[in-house]
């Protein structure tokens, strides 16, 4: 048996791991089996395994990706320039843009690929693509959104996320939390809007299933459970730090939609709602949402219910985003079959 110095002993004691696992199996809700240097979870999904604190979540095996890590022990050094190298950076990161990258970001931000009849979304986008160089987390969350977007487009690519799209989506959401810890500036404010609509956009776009049985509301209750609502609320906190439609704002095109999100609904009766959505609910023309869970709901959904696919703005659809808290949203936790029904008619138009 080879021998083992004490110091041998001492580096190995520092680098013990812990029982409960990795946290990249912790983000993907696996078992981690603990193996050394790296779990077999990690090592099959080409990601370095990151046990200790220095090695981000998700980071990808650069013998595998032959991509540099992004941070290397906590500490950023410059990569040796190469040909037509883009970079995204702030003050504490930075990320380098290979030809994939950078032909996704131009597609899906630079040419408004995903909007393209929206002049206003144009605009945003645009600017977006500008200031996403010099704030990461809005770069990782760009690219993120856009390679979910091409796998939704090509179907030989699979149902499940790709390793690509677990990687910029795990950067964008750490780099935003650590940045929120900070002072937000004024020239802060609309790279942290757009970057948490995108994470919104992903939770809600991209389940991690492949068939209706492993999504909800088939699959077993967990605390994954409607997390596309959670990230929808976590965005809208952000309000009133970020204010969207403040005179400097970007997103200032988009005032006519965000006043449509916050159109107030009736507050009593059935005008409007197709008879026998109104019977499934329960719904007479003395009901208000006092009275009965499903009102907000039924109205909110019935704006939308007779309009072209086309036609359907997001103004309309977040009315009924607003409308799942309280006693509606109890309802739909447990899977009750009316305010199910009333979610499917919203997700089909939406």
């Amino acid at each position: 048996m080879a021998s083992t110095s004490p110091r041998e002993v001492r580096e190995r004691r520092t680098l013990r791991r812990s029982r409960f696992g990795c946290r990249n199996c912790k983000l993907r809700k696996l078992k981690c089996d603990e193996g050394k240097p790296h779990c077999k979870r990690c090592s099959s999904f080409g990601v370095l395994c990151n046990f200790m604190s220095n090695i981000p979540d998700l980071q990808p095996n650069a013998a595998d990706t032959g991509r540099r890590p992004l941070v290397v022990r906590g500490k950023a050094e410059l990569q040796p320039p190469v040909a037509s190298a883009v970079w995204t950076s702030d003050e504490s990161t930075f990320y380098q843009l290979n030809a994939k990258c950078q032909d996704f970001i131009t597609r899906y931000l630079g040419r408004s690929l995903i909007t393209p009849d929206d002049p206003n979304m144009i605009q945003v986008n645009r600017n977006l693509l500008r200031l996403a160089f010099a704030y990461p987390f809005l770069m990782h969350a760009s690219l993120a959104v856009a390679l979910t977007y091409d796998r939704h487009l090509d179907s030989s690519l699979g149902c499940r996320r790709s390793l690509e799209e677990c990687y910029h989506w795990s950067q964008s959401a750490a780099l935003l939390n650590r940045r929120l810890r900070e002072p937000i500036e004024a020239k802060d404010k609309d790279p942290i809007w757009g970057t948490a609509a995108a994470l919104a956009v992903l939770t809600f776009s991209s389940p991690d299933a492949c068939t209706p049985e492993e999504s909800w509301p088939l699959k077993s209750s967990d605390h994954s459970d409607l997390d596309w609502l959670r990230m929808s609320r976590g965005k809208m906190s952000l309000w009133h730090i970020v204010n969207p439609l403040r005179p400097d704002s970007l997103f200032r095109v988009m005032a006519a939609t965000f006043a449509h999100m916050h159109s107030p609904l009736p507050e009593r009766g059935i005008d409007g709602i197709p008879r026998a959505l109104a019977a499934m609910c329960l719904l007479k023309a003395s009901s208000t949402a006092k009275n009965n869970p499903y009102f907000y709901a039924a109205h909110a959904v019935s704006q939308i219910l007779d309009l072209p696919d086309s036609e359907v703005t997001t103004g309309q659809t977040q009315l009924f985003m607003r409308s799942i808290h309280g006693a509606f949203e109890d309802l739909l936790r447990k899977r009750d079959p009316v305010a199910l029904l009333l979610l499917y008619l919203w997700y089909r138009k939406s």
